[in-house]
């Protein structure tokens, strides 16, 4: 089946947003996090990820931020209430993971969370930092930007993954340095 928005993969990326997946809206836009009611793009911005905010047409340029985009479930657009448990792709999610070696991967949702890491929906979650790793990769569990999920909304946690985000640009930054100043 044919994905509903593409990955925003790369090697090297610092962080990569991993939603349930695409919405009506965003699946007719073909961009990630489109719903005018979504606060994913105003809460990177207000949080100092990003410079400015992005439009929802703009996701690609993150790769230039070395951030990227996927979804757990690929190949149907909906709200969460609408998927069903053999939709989402987990294991298709750790191979890219595996691949692509992320720094930190930022579930935006505790449903993402969850199915990702094979939890129950009742199993308790806090947001931040999960417990689990793969290889180097860190994981983060992030209040839904979703306008449906309005009763949730925290931007404490968005800030705690900038931070997090902003000192592994730092010291990327500085190893850069680092290796023009060595002539490497």
């Amino acid at each position: 089946m044919a994905e509903i928005l593409p990955d925003l993969l790369e090697h090297d990326l610092i962080l990569v947003f991993c939603g349930t997946a695409a919405s009506q809206v965003s699946a007719r836009a073909g961009a990630y996090y489109a719903n005018p009611g979504n606060r994913f793009w105003t809460a990177l911005w207000q949080t100092g990820i990003t410079a400015h905010r992005y439009a929802p047409g703009d996701f690609r340029g993150l790769l230039r931020l070395r951030i990227g985009l996927t979804d757990l479930v690929k190949d149907r657009a909906g709200n969460d209430s609408q998927l069903r448990q053999t939709d989402y792709q987990a294991e298709s999610l750790r191979q890219k993971i595996a691949v692509y070696q992320p720094r930190i991967v930022a579930f935006t949702s505790k449903t993402a969370w969850r199915a990702w890491a094979g939890l129950k929906a009742r199993d308790p979650v806090d947001y931040g930092w999960q417990g689990q790793r793969q290889n180097d990769t860190r994981f983060f569990a992030l209040p839904s930007p979703s306008g449906a999920a309005r009763g949730y909304w925290r931007i404490q946690p968005w800030h705690e993954v900038a931070r997090a985000y902003q000192a592994l640009m730092a010291a990327a930054r500085g190893q850069t340095c680092a290796s023009i100043a060595a002539g490497s």
